[in-house]
């Protein structure tokens, strides 16, 4: 029995600890000390390695498919190369073609492809590949991001090995910039299916590993056609949450974040000696969207008006921390063609009034200000209702998830004002679109364009783009607010990382370290968990115990609690599917981005089944789940039951470490609080279990990093080490967030069992033990415990439901891949598959944790089994 198993495990140690009065705080420190102990100093990371941390995990790994620049981020220059590349001005340079020519009509482009290229899986580059690579990008069924920009190929042609020939239909002034942005990368025709997943490419390093919603691996490519990079290996750690960006970085767990999140930590930075600081700008234009098609924003007076109420340095110095640079139109202040136009609407409400009264609004206007997550926009949103307001422009602020912006500004146009970051690069083009959410529909802006795509006279051109951002700016389509800044820290002994170019990619082919040595922590080694053996040792204790419950309860039994299962499983799937189909948000929408063309997006849409009506896609689903198959996740294209397992290493660990943690912590305090109930000590540890209930278990976590992470670095700030690298590395992952988790968990227990053994004080089995000569603790422990066992083992498998799961917060303060945090990732991308199959899962879990509690209650009190049915 459970008090005799106790009795064995150190009664007395217990009693020790008890009537000395340990404190919680003690206890768990104690504790801390003991799991992290056994390595108070981990050895430098080689310096032919490196950690770079980027906010954003990839979707998929193909930049061919999708535009999201978290994958331009990662393979961008380093995986994947294109004919040519983009210097810094947005000018073609030679990559795998080292020379062109074009026609004098302008209508034939012949590249001249780079000898002895061969991509990583030894395919040999050449120009029936590039012909491959560019015809399926314009393929009718294609989804490439930069399709509609290669409309005018009439044919390509590969006329010898090393030469390749494109014709066009009519002009195209852009084509030759088009093929440097990531979109159009080279990709072979026996890999090209595999890149979501498995990259092949031919530049300086080679894909390695992905360790979703943790990092992806690259390594040196050993036969690269160009200079060998110094770099061996190259780690990209996923980090969203900017105070884990900032623990990482100081704690030396990553060398570089090249798009820092967080502006306001950056004069900290500059002033420690041990980091470089890059303040940049990126292709991004912050704009104040205007709805165009409503009014009373379709009068132009109207839409100046907001233009004249708009101060861009105060904006930029409130919401940016003084990082970004003002623009006067949608274009970057950067490029070679930029004209300063900011000084065609100077900050003035006294003629925004004025220009108001002509419109017909004497009296002001009142409207919406949608803003998305990000913290620019809130932090941005907020100033811009105090500037519009002086000039009687009285705004109502509405805080929307990403979805729900996707599906009512983008998607449905039902918006007045909005305030979002426009990434893509040279994108005016999309002013030049009819059913664009701004709704600026003018023939003079079209032919503006046309006219631009028909030459490829360089001056002419420069003339041209003068003419588009004047006419942008004279036509006030929207409010043009900031070019957002590109904010980069990393160790001042890495060299020669490249950022900041046109396309927003993180390239390592040239970064280096110019000294040994260094403040990044080294994975531990010891001995990998066999996980294939775990599995089997799983299954047969699940099997074991329904053996045990069909010995115990008959098979009569057994067939009701598995059809009480099934019905509710059943319920679930309904329920779930019937909530997501109703929330906003179109998957296709979010993953293609702002700039996507319709038709691309209805080719994705029709890929991933979303366009079968809703019956059908639910009958589907029930049917691949009694298969066993959980589906193909919209976001990764990777099997769900995949994502799952990955996941399910890193939340199982942490919470059955979290549930032992907080269970030792809990005995000792509960019991010495019961013992000695209306005294002194009492007082205390009920105070103190209080305590740890009332403090957030981030806010300790933040704290836990602070001290052993970042002062006595003991421990890295975050991130998994991966089972694959041995148990010890992994249990000492795992050890801040568990504790962080296990307190306020602890403190809860405590005062669950504390009550409980109170309640038996006036029993008369305890009584009578008492007149026996036991002591108060010793009856306590013997004869109340398993007594009070019952309603802590129910919270204990409350408990072990809720951290599974339930721990999405900590998992993003410590940057873990588990299963929270692939939930909150997958809502937020609007991956319903992946929503629906994690849910249904945690219903399982939650409904055999229960049965398992279920029975605990007859293994701790035996008059239990007379009251149960046979």
């Amino acid at each position: 029995m459970i008090n005799q198993l106790f009795q064995r495990l150190g009664v007395g140690l217990t009693g020790r600890l008890a009537s000395a009065g340990v404190s919680i705080s003690l206890a768990l420190g104690l504790l801390l000390a003991a799991c992290l102990g056994l390595s108070l100093a981990t050895p430098a990371q080689a310096r032919d390695q490196a950690t770079i941390a980027i906010q954003l995990e990839p979707p998929i790994l193909d930049p061919t498919a999708l535009a999201a620049a978290p994958i331009s981020e990662v393979v961008y220059g380093n995986v994947f190369e294109g004919l040519v590349r983009l210097d810094a001005n947005g000018d073609p340079q030679p990559q795998l073609a080292t020379s062109w020519e074009i026609s004098p009509d302008g209508r034939t482009y012949r590249f001249h492809l780079r000898p002895g290229v061969r991509f990583h899986d030894g395919t040999a580059f050449d120009a029936s590949v590039a012909r491959f690579a560019l015809e399926r990008a314009r393929a009718p069924d294609s989804g490439n991001p930069q399709k509609a920009k290669l409309a005018a190929i009439q044919a390509v042609v590969a006329e010898d090995a090393q030469t390749l020939r494109i014709d066009l239909s009519r002009r195209s002034g852009s084509l030759l910039q088009t093929l440097g942005w990531a979109a159009l990368v080279m990709v072979a025709p026996a890999s090209a299916k595999g890149n979501a997943a498995v990259p092949v490419g031919t530049g300086p390093f080679r894909f390695a590993a992905w360790r979703r919603g943790d990092a992806i691996v690259l390594e040196r490519n050993p036969v690269y056609w160009g200079s060998a990079p110094r770099l061996a290996r190259a780690t990209f750690k996923f980090i969203a949450e900017p105070s884990a960006a900032f623990a990482a970085l100081m704690a030396g767990d990553v060398d570089a974040f090249p798009n820092y999140p967080s502006p306001e930590n950056i004069p900290q930075f500059q002033a420690d000696k041990r980091f470089a600081v890059f303040v940049g700008s990126t292709e991004g234009e912050t704009l104040l969207a205007i709805n165009n098609r409503k009014a009373p924003f379709d009068d132009l007076r109207v839409r100046r008006a907001i233009a004249h109420a708009i101060d861009r340095q105060a904006l930029i110095d409130g919401a940016m921390f003084g990082y970004g640079l003002p623009i006067g139109s949608h274009f970057p202040p950067r490029h070679p063609a930029a004209l300063d136009l900011t000084g065609r609407y100077p900050h003035d409400p006294a003629r925004a009034k004025a220009l108001l009264a002509e419109a017909g609004y004497p009296q002001g206007i009142d409207v919406t200000l949608a803003l998305p997550p990000p913290p620019y926009a809130r932090r941005g949103g907020e100033i811009l209702a105090a500037q519009l307001a002086q000039a009687g422009i009285r705004v109502a602020i509405r805080n929307l998830e990403w979805a729900q912006w996707l599906d009512q500004v983008f998607t449905r146009r039902e918006f007045d004002l909005t305030l979002v970051v426009h990434a893509e690069p040279v994108d005016y083009d999309i002013y030049g679109r009819d059913d664009y959410y701004f709704g600026y529909a003018q023939p003079g802006y079209k032919a503006l364009l046309a006219a631009l795509d028909d030459t490829t006279e360089p001056a002419r051109r420069t003339a041209l783009l003068h003419d588009i951002q004047r006419r942008l700016s004279d036509d006030a389509v929207n409010g043009f607010l900031f070019q957002y800044p590109k904010l980069g820290v990393w160790d001042g002994r890495f060299k020669g990382l490249h950022v900041g170019g046109l396309v927003d990619g993180t390239i390592v082919a040239d970064a280096y370290f110019d000294e040994p040595g260094g403040v990044s922590a080294a994975a531990g080694h010891g001995p990998a968990i066999p996980w294939p053996w775990t599995a089997a040792v799983g299954g047969l204790a699940l099997a074991t115990l329904l053996g045990f419950i069909l010995h115990r309860f008959g098979p009569a039994y057994l067939a009701g609690r598995l059809a009480s299962l099934a019905g509710t499983l059943l319920a679930a799937t309904l329920v779930v599917f019937a909530v997501l189909q109703i929330v906003p948000g179109d998957p296709a929408r979010y993953m293609l981005g702002l700039d996507a063309p319709p038709e691309a997006v209805a080719a994705l849409r029709h890929q991933l089944g979303l366009d079968a009506a809703p019956w059908q896609r639910y009958l589907d689903w029930l049917a691949a789940l009694a298969r066993g198959d959980f589906g193909q996740s919209y976001t990764y294209r990777v099997p769900v039951s995949e994502l799952i397992a990955e996941r399910l290493q890193v939340s199982l660990p942490l919470a059955a470490y979290a549930l032992i943690l907080a269970t030792l912590a809990a005995l000792p305090l509960g019991l010495g609080a019961a013992t000695w109930r209306g005294r002194a000590g009492d007082a205390w540890l009920s105070g103190l279990a209080q305590l740890g209930v009332a403090v957030p278990n981030f806010w300790l976590g933040i704290l836990l990093v602070l001290v052993f992470a970042i002062d006595l670095r003991w421990v890295s700030a975050g991130g998994f080490a991966g089972w694959d690298a041995g148990l010890w590395p992994g249990l000492k992952s795992l050890t801040l967030p568990a504790v962080a988790l296990a307190v306020p968990q602890a403190a809860i227990l405590a005062r669950v069992l504390r009550a409980a053994l109170v309640e038996t004080l006036h029993e008369d089995y305890l009584r009578t033990a008492r007149a026996k000569g036991l002591s108060a603790f010793r009856a306590l422990w013997r004869h109340a415990l398993p007594n009070a066992l019952i309603p802590v083992l129910t919270i204990l498998g409350m408990q072990f439901a809720f951290l599974l799961a339930g721990g999405v917060i900590i998992e993003n303060v410590f940057f873990l891949p588990g299963l929270g945090r692939l939930v909150f990732q997958a809502i937020a991308q609007r991956d319903l598959i992946v929503v629906q199959n994690v849910v249904i899962l945690l219903v399982f879990a939650v409904a055999l944790v229960t049965f398992v509690v279920d029975l605990a209650y007859v293994a701790v009190d035996p008059r239990l089994k007379e009251r149960r049915p046979s």
